[in-house]
């Protein structure tokens, strides 16, 4: 067993950009450590599972202006990354970084692959010096580095990764071994320091949403500030759903968009910690909560969400902010708002009814669309529970247990998905290569 605060240390950390780029940055700059000039490397190599290159395929890289994807993250790990940050491995990018990682790009001199038999988080980051490579090997989790070797000898090596004997479990492991109720009791231990890590995250993700509202800000695609702009002119009533769901879309807008501003972390994800933290903090500032209460209701949130990923995967063809994060919001809210444990099962199968089977389709700007759904129908999951309303008989992927419930969502993921991410890459990629056509096509038209 373990305890809430190693749950914490483990599953809720501060990101910089979109997770997936992030660990691709944070293998080649941990890479580049064994290599003493950096000038002399010639080319970066980096293989990545099918979820880690649909996910970095098109999203927004923090400190770039709207520079994206995998590609310019690897150089950027190169040029101006520290793997000591984690995955705020990009934190000091400067302008005159980006004009050389495109550089790079434009050169040639990076390519990233899809490898057709990786699944999860897996990145295999490669710089070459003169036909020599150090190679860095992070799976399993974002910024789990595994291997790091020099012209074939082993430098660092996690010898209980992934399958021997002696393999240490991981804390999303363990998680998946117990009950529900077993995985909420480990609230009853929050003390102080988990207190004011907890609102350290409710500060963060808020000061995202924050910037992603205001009107002197690109951010993503602006559906935060869309809304806020209909609830202000009073097209649509402004009620707490819909400032929850506002906060929401514009968090996940910024950081999609490449704001240059951390977020608090949920199993793995930012978009996913935005999901699990932002509605709680409304309610729980509007509720007038005390900020142990909202505390602990956030790590109700984060352990739920943990608990869901557990089964469906740490990555997956599924919308891990609508179906994990959202059934962590659900149960949180529950909560707040003084449900108890039942009604709390209840929003969580509620929610899970509802969004079963939202696709996954790469992080880019839409994201926030799924962050704001998601948010505001854990919202909504809640208050039905509240009122001992929602779906609590088994119907559909939904079981009278929670923990059946759980495991069936993995079910689906896992197996009926399976073939999900390399159909959205297909789609993905075709679309890259008609733009490409198209582009040398113009240019020669006009004569370039």
């Amino acid at each position: 067993m373990f305890t809430l605060k190693e749950f914490l240390e483990k599953e809720v950390k501060p990101a910089l950009g979109c997770t997936e780029p992030g660990a691709v940055a944070l293998a080649v700059a941990r890479a580049c450590q064994e290599i003493k000039v950096k000038e002399e490397i010639d080319y970066i190599e980096v293989e990545v599972s099918d979820s880690v290159y649909k996910n970095g395929m098109d999203v927004g890289i923090p400190g770039t202006d709207g520079a994206r994807g995998n590609a310019i993250a690897a150089v950027l790990g190169l040029i101006c990354g520290k793997a000591s940050y984690g995955l705020e491995v990009l934190r000091d990018c400067q302008k005159e970084d980006v004009l050389e990682a495109k550089k790079w790009i434009k050169d040639k001199r990076v390519s990233i692959i899809c490898h057709p038999e990786k699944s999860g988080v897996y990145i295999h980051a490669a710089v070459f010096v003169k036909k020599q490579a150090t190679i860095c090997i992070i799976e399993g989790d974002h910024s789990n580095i595994t291997m790091v070797s020099k012209n074939g000898k082993t430098i660092f090596e996690k010898k209980d990764f992934p399958n021997t004997k002696d393999k240490k479990e991981s804390i999303q492991d363990m998680i998946g071994k117990l009950s529900y109720r077993e995985v909420l009791s480990l609230v009853d231990d929050i003390d102080q320091d988990d207190v004011a890590y907890i609102m350290n995250g409710v500060k963060m993700n808020l000061k995202m949403a924050e910037y992603g509202l205001r009107d002197d800000t690109a951010a993503g695609a602006g559906f935060g500030k869309a809304l806020k702009k209909i609830m202000k002119e009073n097209k649509l009533e402004q009620e707490l759903g819909y400032l929850i769901k506002s906060y929401s879309f514009a968090a996940s807008d910024a950081r999609m968009g490449g704001a240059f501003l951390p977020v608090m972390s949920s199993a793995g994800s930012g978009n996913h910690g935005i999901t699990a933290i932002i509605p709680l903090a409304i309610v729980g500032r509007k509720k007038g909560r005390t900020d142990e209460e909202i505390a602990r209701a956030i790590a109700i949130s984060h352990l739920t969400t943990s608990y869901v990923k557990s089964k469906i995967g740490r990555l997956s063809p599924v919308c891990g902010c609508a179906v994990a994060a959202g059934s962590g919001a659900a149960a949180g809210l529950t909560y707040i708002l003084e449900g108890n444990y039942e009604q709390a099962v209840l929003a969580v199968k509620t929610l899970l009814a509802n969004t079963a089977g939202m696709v996954c389709d790469g992080a880019k700007e839409s994201c926030a669309l799924k962050v704001g759904t998601a948010a505001f129908e854990a919202y909504l999951s809640a208050l039905f529970a509240l009122d001992d309303k929602g779906i609590d008989s088994a119907q559909g992927v939904i079981d009278a247990s929670i923990e059946v419930t759980v495991n069936n969502m993995g079910r689906v993921n896992c197996i009926g998905m399976k073939n999900m991410d390399s159909v959205i890459i297909d789609i993905m990629e075709e679309r890259a290569e008609t733009a490409r056509k198209e582009y040398k096509e113009n240019r020669i038209s006009i004569g370039g």
